[in-house]
C-alpha cells in the first residue's frame, strides 16, 4: 500500500496504512480521498492526480471507476445528480491498463538475471545510442498521388495510373521482409513505430511498404510477445496514406498448414479492415487451385489482389527443363483469367539472374498486358544487378529496402537503385538525401540486433547451387545451431540441396522450405544420406512437416511427388491430390469465440481468435505471458533483449502518454531458494521484486537413455521437447502407431512404434526438455 499526498490531499484512513497487511476480509474501506483547491477544476485535476498515484497491491479497488466518473463530461459540468450512475452506465466499463509497471519491471528484471542473449562485444566499450529519427519540418502526414487514385478510382483504377508511370516505382521491404531475411524476424514494433511518420513523408512516393504478414505474424506472438493486429493498426495510424501490402501464404494464410476456407476468408477480411491494401497471395508449389480462395476473397473486398508467381530453376540454363519460359507464361496467363490486378515475380531465394529477369519480365508483361512487380533478394550479390535488368525489361514496381538494412539474404538496397536511376528515363523521383536520412536511423537500429544476423559475411553465390530461400537462411542456420550442428552447416546445405532432388526439385518457399530444411536437419544429424532414405524407412521417424506434405497437406508440386519416396515415407498412410481446403470443415467463428471467451477473457474479440485459429499453442504461451508481464512491446529495445545493468535508466511510455522512469538500483546476491533480489526505482519509488535464477542447477533427475539394440527402447531422435504423448503406460501398441511428438525449433517429429506389444514405461511427462537418445517410451513384446 501507498498512498498520495501533498497541500489540499486529505487521507483519512480506514483499515490501510503503509506497512499494513490486507486480509482477505478487509473493510472494504480502506481511505477516505478529499482533495480542495481554489476551484472545482483545479480540485477535479489534483483528485484525478492522487487517484492514479494510489499504489493497492494484492486486492482490487474502484479506483479505475472513480476516474472513470470524475473525468465523465457531466461530473465536469457540475450538473451531477443522484440518478448520474443508473443513466450512465459506461463509468462502471473498466479498462485495465496493459502497462501494469510492475509487470513490465517483473520482466525486465527475469531478462536481466535469466537473459539468454549475449550484447555484441563492443557495447562493453560503448553501447550504440538510442537513433532519432530525422528532423521534419511539415507536421502533416502527404496524400501520394497514387494514394489519390486508389481511394477515388479503386484497384482497377491504380491498375490504369501504374501502366502508365515512366517513372520506377519501387516497394520498400524493411518493415518485413527485410528483416525477417536479415534478422530471424526480431524486429521489433517499437523502431518500426519510432520512424513510421517520418517515413510516410519522405519517402511519400515509394509505392507501398511491406509490413506484415509471412513469418511476421507468429513471431509476433512467439518471440516478441506482442500483438500482430496491433502492429498493423498502429503503423497504419502513424502512416495514414502509405500503400500497405502484406505476404499470404494462399490456404496456408501466414501459418504452416492448410486451414478451414472459412478461417482464410475471415483473416483476409480482418487485415483489409485494419488497414492492409495489396495482398500478395502465393502458393508454396505455384498450386493455382491453393490460391483461388484467398484471390477471390481479396477481390471482393476491393483491395488489391497481387498473385505471385514464385521463381524456381534458371531459365538462362538450357539443361534445365521443368521450370520454363512455357511454364510460368501458362501460370501468369491463368492468374490473369480469375481476374488479379498485379502479376508478381517472387524469387525468394535470388535465384532469378538478372538476364534471367529480362527474360521473364518482359515476357510476362507482354503476355498479359498487367503490371508486373518483381521481388528478389540480395543472397547471391547480384540482386542490384538483376533489379536494373527488371527495370530495363518494363518492370513497373520492383522490390528494395533501405541501405542499411539490405544487401545478403535481403532486398537489394533502394538508395543504390535510385541513386542508379537518376537521370534515367525511368528515373524514381525519390529524394536520396531523404533517403538515407532514414537509412542512418536504421543503421543504428541494427546494432540492437546484431545477435540475430547470421554469420554470412557478405554475399554469396552458393545460393544457385543449394537454392536456400533469403527468409529461410538466417533461421536454418539458428536451428542447425541449436540442435548442435552448427559447425556442420555446410553439410546442412549440401543435404538441403540433396532433400529438394530427393523430393522431385519442387518450389522452396515457406511452408515447403521448412520442409525441406527440416528432412535436412533430421538426415544431417542422425547421418543418414538421402541415398539411404528408401531403404531405410521402416526404421527412420521421418519429421512431421515431411508426412504432412507427402499426404497431400499442402497441395500438389508442379509434376508430383516422386512415388518411391512418398510411399517410403507415409509407410502406408493415405495421401491425397485434390485441394486440402475441401477436406477441412468450417470453423464456427461465433461458437469458438465464444469458447474462447470462456477459456481466456470475455474481452477476446475476433481477431484475437483468428490467431488463436492459426496458433493455438502460440497464442496460448502468449496470452500467458500477457497476463503475467504486460504488454512488454512498450519497452526500449536494449532492455527487452539484454536487461538493464546497475545505475541504468530507461523510459517507459505508456499508451495513454503517461511515462516511466525506471532505474535499476542494484541487484543482490541470490538466495538459498535461487531468488534475486533486485531493487528498481519508478520515477522515483523504490520497487523490490525477486526474480528466480533458472541457472541455479536443482537436483534434476538424468534421463535414461534409449539402447537402440535392445527392441521396445523408443528413443528421442533429437533434442527438443514432447509436446504430445499419445499412449500411456500398460496400453497395447501396433506397429507404426504414433507414440509421441518431438518438437525442436518449430520442427515437429512423429515417432513411432517399431513393433507390437505392450508400454511398459513412460519415464517422463509432456512439456519436458529432452536430449537427443533419451527414452520416452519402452514397449514389451506381447509375445
Amino acid at each position: 500500500y501507498r498512498s498520495p499526498g501533498g497541500f489540499g490531499v486529505r487521507l483519512d484512513a480506514a483499515s490501510a496504512f503503509v506497512g499494513a497487511t490486507i486480509t482477505p476480509y478487509f473493510d472494504s474501506m480502506l481511505v477516505k480521498l478529499t482533495t480542495y483547491a481554489n476551484s472545482f477544476e483545479e480540485a477535479v485535476s489534483k483528485m484525478n492526480r492522487s487517484l492514479n498515484e494510489f499504489r493497492i497491491r494484492g486486492v482490487k479497488t474502484n479506483i479505475p471507476f472513480l476516474l472513470n466518473v470524475i473525468s465523465h463530461p457531466i461530473f465536469l459540468s457540475g450538473n451531477c445528480k443522484t440518478t448520474f450512475l443508473e443513466k450512465h452506465k459506461e463509468v462502471f466499463d473498466i479498462e485495465e491498463h496493459p502497462e501494469n509497471i510492475s509487470k513490465i519491471i517483473r520482466f525486465i528484471g527475469d531478462v536481466t538475471i535469466n537473459r539468454k542473449i549475449e550484447k555484441p562485444a563492443k557495447w562493453k566499450e560503448f553501447a550504440p545510442t538510442t537513433p532519432q529519427p530525422p528532423q521534419l519540418n511539415s507536421t502533416t502526414v502527404p496524400l501520394p498521388a497514387h494514394r489519390k487514385v486508389f481511394n477515388q478510382e479503386g484497384p482497377d483504377g491504380l491498375v490504369k495510373w501504374i501502366l502508365k508511370q515512366r517513372r520506377q516505382l519501387v516497394t520498400d521491404t524493411t518493415f518485413r521482409d527485410a528483416h525477417q531475411s536479415l534478422l530471424a524476424t526480431r524486429m521489433r514494433s517499437y523502431d518500426m513505430e519510432k520512424v513510421a511518420r517520418e517515413t510516410a513523408i519522405l519517402a511519400k512516393d515509394v509505392f507501398s511498404f511491406e509490413m506484415w504478414g509471412g513469418a511476421t505474424f507468429d513471431v509476433c506472438m512467439r518471440f516478441l510477445h506482442e500483438d500482430p493486429w496491433d502492429r498493423l493498426v498502429n503503423l497504419r495510424e502513424l502512416m495514414p496514406h502509405s500503400m500497405f501490402q502484406m505476404l499470404l501464404r494462399g490456404s496456408n494464410a501466414v501459418g504452416y498448414t492448410n486451414y478451414p476456407d472459412n478461417v482464410v476468408v475471415e483473416f483476409i477480411n480482418k487485415a483489409a479492415r485494419h488497414g492492409i491494401d495489396i495482398f500478395r497471395i502465393f502458393d508454396c508449389f505455384n498450386w493455382i487451385p491453393n490460391m483461388r480462395v484467398s484471390i477471390d476473397t481479396v477481390l471482393e473486398t476491393g483491395k488489391v489482389c497481387e498473385a505471385a508467381i514464385c521463381y524456381s530453376g534458371d531459365l538462362t540454363d538450357p539443361e534445365k527443363h521443368k521450370y520454363t519460359l512455357d511454364y510460368y507464361l501458362d501460370l501468369a496467363g491463368e492468374l490473369k483469367n480469375l481476374g488479379v490486378h498485379i502479376i508478381a515475380i517472387k524469387d525468394m531465394a535470388g535465384l532469378c539472374k538478372p538476364y534471367a529477369a529480362e527474360k521473364l519480365i518482359s515476357a510476362v508483361r507482354k503476355e498479359t498486358g498487367l503490371p508486373v512487380h518483381f521481388h528478389t533478394h540480395a543472397t547471391s550479390g547480384n540482386g542490384e544487378a538483376t533489379i536494373l535488368k527488371a527495370v530495363e525489361a518494363g518492370a513497373d514496381i520492383v522490390d528494395t529496402c533501405f541501405s542499411t538494412i539490405s544487401g545478403r539474404t535481403a532486398q537489394p538496397s533502394l538508395n543504390a537503385i535510385v541513386a542508379a536511376l537518376k537521370g534515367h528515363k525511368r528515373d524514381t523521383k525519390l529524394n536520396i538525401g531523404d533517403l538515407n536520412a532514414i537509412s542512418n536511423y536504421w543503421e543504428s537500429v541494427r546494432e540492437f540486433y546484431a545477435p540475430f544476423e547470421s554469420d554470412m559475411k557478405s554475399s554469396n553465390a552458393d545460393v544457385y547451387q543449394y537454392e536456400i530461400p533469403g527468409g529461410q537462411y538466417t533461421n536454418l542456420r539458428a536451428q542447425a545451431k541449436s540442435l548442435g550442428l552448427g559447425d556442420r552447416w555446410e553439410e546442412v546445405k549440401k543435404k538441403y540441396a540433396d532433400v529438394n532432388q530427393l523430393y522431385g526439385d519442387i518450389i522452396k518457399v515457406t511452408p515447403s522450405s521448412k520442409v525441406v530444411g527440416d528432412m535436412a536437419l533430421y538426415l544431417t544429424q542422425n547421418k543418414i544420406d538421402t541415398s539411404e532414405v528408401v531403404d531405410k524407412s521402416e526404421e527412420l521417424s521421418f519429421p512431421l512437416s515431411s508426412v504432412e506434405m507427402m499426404k497431400g497437406q499442402l497441395g500438389q508440386p508442379p509434376g508430383g511427388f516422386p512415388a518411391d519416396i512418398r510411399d517410403a515415407i507415409l509407410k502406408g498412410e493415405d495421401y491425397i491430390t485434390s485441394r486440402p481446403g475441401e477436406q477441412i470443415e468450417s470453423v464456427n467463428i461465433d461458437s469458438e469465440l465464444e469458447k474462447l471467451r470462456n477459456r481466456f477473457d470475455e474481452k477476446i474479440i475476433k481477431k484475437d481468435l483468428i490467431s488463436y485459429l492459426l496458433y493455438p499453442k502460440v497464442f496460448e504461451d502468449f496470452y500467458k505471458h500477457k497476463t503475467i508481464y504486460g504488454d512488454v512491446s512498450l519497452i526500449p529495445t536494449i532492455a527487452f533483449y539484454y536487461g538493464m545493468e546497475p545505475g541504468e535508466e530507461i523510459i517507459v511510455v505508456g499508451k495513454d502518454g503517461k511515462q516511466f522512469l525506471i532505474k535499476l538500483f542494484g541487484i543482490g546476491e541470490i538466495e538459498p531458494d535461487g531468488n534475486v533480489p533486485i531493487l528498481f526505482e519508478v520515477n522515483g519509488h523504490p520497487r523490490p521484486v525477486r526474480i528466480k535464477d533458472l541457472s541455479v542447477k536443482t537436483d534434476e533427475a538424468i534421463h535414461d537413455k534409449a539402447d537402440p539394440d535392445t527392441p521396445g527402447e523408443i528413443g528421442s531422435p533429437l533434442a527438443g521437447k514432447i509436446m504430445k504423448l499419445f499412449v500411456s503406460e500398460n496400453e497395447d501398441v501396433e506397429v507404426d502407431q504414433t507414440l509421441f511428438v518431438i518438437e525442436a525449433m518449430k520442427m515437429q517429429t512423429n515417432i513411432k512404434s517399431t513393433m507390437e506389444g505392450k508400454v511398459e514405461r513412460i519415464p517422463l511427462v509432456e512439456g519436458e526438455n529432452v536430449e537427443a537418445g533419451d527414452l520416452i517410451v519402452k514397449i514389451k513384446n506381447s509375445g
